[in-house]
């Protein structure tokens, strides 16, 4: 069962941005392993057409965008003749095998993959919920993004002066019973897999206890947490962990379902934190339709429209406003922020 779209009747003012009112970097795309796992196929890079997909990003206006599949190994190998016509328009970002987080060697693997990763240019790090969410280590314990185990990965991001991306949890709801008061039960009678209510799993709020714990005991590691700092639902408190830890950033992918029906208090966060928030949308290259959504939450006021594209997978049953930014606040998100975090000129 989908859900349907419906036809609202208002008729309001509407904008069509087809570009940014600024030069704009995606923190938060998707060309490789990554990619796979959210399109079901393991012939990901079948999927997309380097030239054509860059050609079609750029005419929306974008400057550049960060790749978060660079992997390690042979997978960045794959990765970067993959992306070898994209000049440097593509940033990546690799990773490092957390599969041996359980071995002796695994702080000097983890060195190693990192010298690499500095020397081939790669800008920063991304991780996902398969730490706290999937993996168990040999006593059958799901693995915490706190683990002391994985330290030695933020401490060498800290040493390189790389940003960690990090998609630690997704909404609250995903946490809950997929019962008739649950607001995405739609979503989860055609996703079950999506539910993290299982018996042994961690709850939402354990893992913002140690997301919390991830950010104070790591404060020279930047860590920018994905999706509105896990918790696009609670812009207060996202907005508390901001002021309570200045190696904390956020990127808004894929939230603008969250963001866009509270668009008073979105509005608020985004002036308030406007140094701290990077422009991302967990773009694939099916679907780069998306980036006018972006642009018109972020750009205008304009009301009650959808969130969603035909290749978007649909969450709630509601449309979203727009926040009107002021340029200051724009420029910021849309390219200040992320040319600090990069380094880049």
């Amino acid at each position: 069962m989908s859900i349907t779209r419906k036809i609202s009747q208002l008729k309001v003012k509407s904008h069509n941005i087809t570009r940014p009112k600024f030069p704009a970097i995606d923190f938060h795309t998707h060309f490789g392993k990554l990619l796979g796992a959210m399109a079901g196929t393991e012939n990901y890079f079948d999927l997309y057409e380097t030239k054509d997909t860059i050609a079609e990003i750029k005419s929306y206006g974008i400057e550049k965008v960060v790749n978060v599949d660079g992997g390690f190994g042979d997978e960045y190998l794959r990765m970067m003749d993959k992306l070898k016509d994209a000049g440097d328009f593509i940033i990546n970002f690799g990773q490092v095998d957390i599969m041996e987080f359980e071995s002796p060697e695994f702080e000097a693997k983890v060195n190693k993959v990192m010298g690499e990763h500095h020397k081939n240019g790669i800008k920063g790090l991304k991780f996902w919920k398969n730490i706290g969410l999937v993996l168990k280590d040999s006593n059958g314990n799901y693995l915490r993004p706190d683990d002391e185990r994985l330290k030695c990965i933020w401490s060498a991001a800290a040493e390189y002066d790389m940003p960690v991306l990090f998609h630690i949890a997704d909404m609250n709801a995903f946490f809950t019973s997929a019962n008739e008061e649950n607001e995405l039960i739609e979503t989860f009678r055609d996703h079950p897999e999506w539910l993290f209510n299982k018996p042994g799993m961690y709850s939402f709020d354990e893992l913002m206890e140690m997301q919390e714990r991830l950010l104070e005991e790591n404060p020279k590691t930047k860590f920018v947490i994905a999706h509105v700092g896990s918790y696009a639902e609670n812009l207060g408190q996202v907005g508390r962990w901001l002021d309570k830890y200045p190696n904390m950033y956020v990127d808004i992918a894929d939230r603008l379902s969250e963001l866009g029906r509270q668009p008073y208090t979105a509005r608020e966060f985004f002036t308030e934190y406007a140094d701290r928030i990077v422009f991302g949308t967990d773009l694939l290259p099916m679907d780069v339709e998306r980036y006018p959504i972006y642009f018109r939450f972020l750009e205008t006021y304009d009301e009650y429209f959808s969130y969603r594209t035909d290749k978007g997978v649909p969450l709630g049953d509601w449309n979203i406003y727009g926040i009107g930014l002021d340029d200051t606040t724009l420029q910021k998100v849309y390219r200040d922020n992320a040319k600090k975090l990069l380094k880049i000129g």
